[in-house]
């Protein structure tokens, strides 16, 4: 997996300018549009995917705002009747974009690399679903919708020049962190605590989504701050908020995954790209990191017994984990506490199916299934799945064969975010990790599409590289 790559450190880094009252205000409106009323809710969608239909840029941004569309906290807006009509539409025109400023613009049929693997593999998917799933119009319709949200989100971002998709990445981070500070006042507020009284969730409609978002963005500027010579101060702030967001939520999984993704990224990043860590990670040659790492070691130690008080708190859920007299004291046996009964129930469909599978985005009972269909034509517009465990629903699903094309199809995801250096491979590290705890890989109509948008980003800055060798 080890590639060599140009030294980044003598490319030259475009000056970014923010994005401007042109580019931000037709966003505000649609964003308006879902906070007023039902009736313009609904248009919203529309409206947002008329949006999308402008350029490549329009696009990225349109299928970030569907995520939140869909993800609001529904204290703050009206319910949407139509919603997975209007994200379908969204999706759609987003697929729409990337072909009219693309392919059909330059009169020849291209295809990213690994957006033709995303492709193959949901073909795969497609044929594994007529042939062995109890319910293939789920199946094959929850594939396609996976399929395309992928494949259009690598083309995307692979079709925009350099300085461009560095303009766009960053204003995706600004958007990211526009939610963290509008999410802050409600952490004083019963709405920021609205689904369960205790795991904070912000301006979005649950504690692990936020608790998820904030892990994505928390590794982006970590990362960050590790891939600048001179990070900014804004920086430390934007980091140091969404970790305390983070123990807030109480969304241990996404505690997990930031620790593990960034440790990963950081360790294995300069090693998989055969490059010197002073090049990779120069922001460790920075005083203003080590001065803030140090002052926060010396905080933290000061306050130890409060820190200890503080994880407890959070790996037990406020105490909700140890309901029943079962006193849970580490990470794994929360993990065990919250997901073994699914996992049991996979790991069964798997000694009974191991070849073969039981169908694509299958519950793993099927008869305790529900299905929504739309009263036209009976199609399927809602089956949602609590597993979980991606590895294992994976395995449960699609077999071992299955299973194996999945890895593979990783693999090139890996090895390009690698090459884009420690920000990309933390991003997209993390974001695989959430499926370790909460199945979002797979999931394009809810909390998956956002880390679908930012494996995009980061598949992109690993072949933006290698376009400029």
């Amino acid at each position: 997996m080890a590639v060599t790559i140009p030294n980044r450190a003598v490319l030259p880094r475009p000056k970014v300018m923010p994005m401007g009252f042109r580019e931000a205000a037709p966003l505000a409106v649609m964003l308006a549009m879902r906070l007023a009323s039902g009736p313009t809710a609904d248009f919203s969608y529309l409206v947002l995917a008329g949006y999308a239909l402008f350029g490549r840029a329009h696009a990225i941004r349109a299928l970030g705002l569907s995520w939140l569309f869909t993800m609001i906290n529904p204290g703050l807006a009206p319910e949407v009747d139509a919603a997975t009509v209007g994200r379908h539409a969204v999706l759609f025109a987003a697929a729409a974009s990337a072909m009219l400023h693309g392919n059909l613009r330059s009169g020849s049929l291209h295809m990213r690399p690994f957006a033709f693997a995303t492709l193959l593999l949901g073909l795969f998917i497609a044929l594994h679903s007529m042939l062995f799933s109890p319910m293939a119009d789920v199946s094959v319709l929850k594939a396609t919708a996976w399929v395309l949200a992928t494949a259009t989100s690598v083309s995307l971002w692979s079709g925009l020049s350099g300085r461009q998709g560095e303009k766009v990445a960053r204003q995706f981070f600004q958007g990211l962190v526009v939610i963290l500070l509008a999410s802050l006042p409600l952490a004083a507020a019963p709405l920021g605590y609205l689904r369960n009284g205790t795991g904070f969730q912000g301006i979005l409609n649950h504690p692990q989504a936020f608790g998820a978002t904030m892990a994505l963005l928390c590794a982006w500027a970590m990362a960050r701050l590790l891939a600048e010579e001179r990070p900014r101060w804004s920086l430390f702030a934007v980091a140091g908020a969404s970790l305390a967001c983070i123990f807030l939520s109480e969304a241990r999984t996404a505690g997990l995954a930031l620790g593990l993704g960034v440790a990963l990224a950081v360790s294995l990043g300069p090693i998989l790209v055969r490059e010197p860590v002073r090049h990779a990670l120069p922001g460790l040659r920075s005083a203003r990191f080590w001065m803030v790492a140090g002052m926060v070691i010396a905080a933290g130690a000061s306050m130890a017994p409060a820190v200890v008080a503080t994880v407890q708190n959070y790996v037990t859920k406020s105490g909700r984990a140890q309901a029943g007299g079962v006193e849970v004291t580490g990470l794994l046996q929360a993990y065990d506490r919250s997901r073994g009964r699914v996992v049991d129930a996979m790991l069964d469909n798997i000694g009974k199916h191991p070849l073969t599978g039981m169908g694509f985005g299958i519950a793993s009972e099927p008869a305790l299934m529900e299905v929504k269909r739309d009263s036209v034509l009976g199609l399927p517009v809602g089956a949602s799945v609590e597993k979980g465990v991606v590895p294992l629903m994976v395995l449960e699903e699609l077999g071992i064969f299955g299973a194996v094309l999945v890895a593979l199809w990783l693999l090139p995801l890996l090895r390009a975010s690698a090459r884009g250096g420690v920000a990309a491979l933390a991003v997209c590290l993390t974001a695989l990790l959430l499926n370790m705890g909460e199945a979002i890989l797979f999931s394009p109509g809810g909390m998956g599409l956002l880390p679908l948008i930012l494996f995009g980003w980061a598949y992109s800055c690993g072949s933006a590289l290698l376009r400029k060798a």
